[in-house]
């Protein structure tokens, strides 16, 4: 008989998985790169008309063993026609026998690995008594950034930046009710968001720079985490002249990460890049130094993130009765 397949909604993911969970599963995953334990060729972007596009990320990890691939879209005008501008499915396969193990909603995996990683870089990169937080964008990653950050930092305020009139004002409603503990504040100028903040999270489609260096205090961490795609920019290059800037995949950030832009324009070169967060991680880099230096976390998205919080979500869902199993196959 044909094996079946767990077919996961994102109401069953948001059941499976939390934020903690998340954090500790990415950070093993990042170890796993420099240690020679995951296999991640390059994103494949399959670009289409009106600034929409298609990416397909596949990805294996060895231990525990698993491996899947992420398909993403990025459809910016579909807020008209009542659609998401991105939705994603992630498909995850036994690394033995390629068989399909499950199907499951990729939108809320991105949130929850995205947060997760920036998570990470916090908890490596940013100075121990950091409390305050601004986020440049509050869109639908930036609760869950918040959140992940909360769990690495003892919070106590978090400005927040955001383009639409009203935006930040009802986001920040919504994260009082769920981080009570944090004095969560709208601001009405990216300056006064970022200007008096530990730590930094940019998360726009911005295509240009966003964050003057000097607005900066010193000793702050940026997470920069919108720029994900070509062209995408979101910091001053002075910031990046000046800090100590981790990736998380060489390649992927000098092909459209932050730094993409100011390499294009001879602004920053690659071999300025410090370090991979998991060469960090593993004690084979350094992290901060001193607490007045600058650092930057330039975050593209990673799909072992995906494939290793994907077999996390597999392995609870069989031991827990979640999903709907199906057959594609006949036997």
């Amino acid at each position: 008989m044909a094996p079946a397949t767990l077919l996961l909604t994102q109401r069953d993911v948001a059941r499976l998985i939390d934020v903690a969970t998340s954090i500790r599963v990415i950070r093993e995953a990042f170890k796993a790169i420099p240690k020679g334990q995951a296999v991640m060729p390059p994103k494949l972007y399959l670009p289409l008309p009106h600034d929409s596009d298609f990416r397909a990320m596949p990805a294996y990890l060895a231990r525990p063993a698993a491996c899947g691939v992420k398909w993403v879209n990025v459809h910016p005008h579909n807020q008209p026609l009542g659609l998401p501008s991105i939705m994603a499915l992630i498909i995850m396969n036994d690394p033995a026998t390629g068989i399909p193990l499950a199907v499951m909603d990729g939108v809320l995996v991105t949130q929850l690995r995205t947060a997760a990683a920036a998570a990470v870089a916090a908890d490596v990169l940013a100075r121990r008594h950091s409390r305050t937080v601004g986020l440049v964008g509050c869109g639908a990653q930036a609760a869950a950034q918040l959140q992940a950050l909360a769990e690495v930092r003892s919070l106590t305020r978090a400005n927040v930046w955001g383009y639409g009139r009203g935006e930040a004002e009802t986001f920040c409603a919504r994260m009082r009710r769920q981080l009570p503990g944090v004095h969560v504040v709208p601001c009405a100028s990216i300056k006064s968001c970022v200007q008096d903040a530990d730590l930094v999270v940019t998360i726009t489609p911005a295509r240009r720079a966003l964050v003057k260096r000097e607005w900066l205090a010193p000793g702050v961490h940026i997470n920069a985490v919108g720029a994900d795609a070509p062209g995408k920019q979101e910091l001053d290059p002075r910031i990046l002249q000046e800090a100590l800037v981790v990736v998380d995949d060489r390649a992927q950030a000098i092909h459209g990460g932050e730094i993409n832009v100011p390499v294009r324009h001879g602004q920053f070169h690659p071999r300025q890049i410090h370090a991979t967060l998991g060469e960090i991680l593993i004690g084979r880099r350094r992290a901060r130094q001193r607490p007045e230096e600058l650092t930057v976390f330039d975050a593209t998205g990673l799909a072992i993130h995906d494939v290793a919080l994907g077999a996390e979500i597999v392995r609870r869902a069989r031991r827990l009765g979640f999903g709907r199993s199906v057959s594609f196959f006949v036997s």
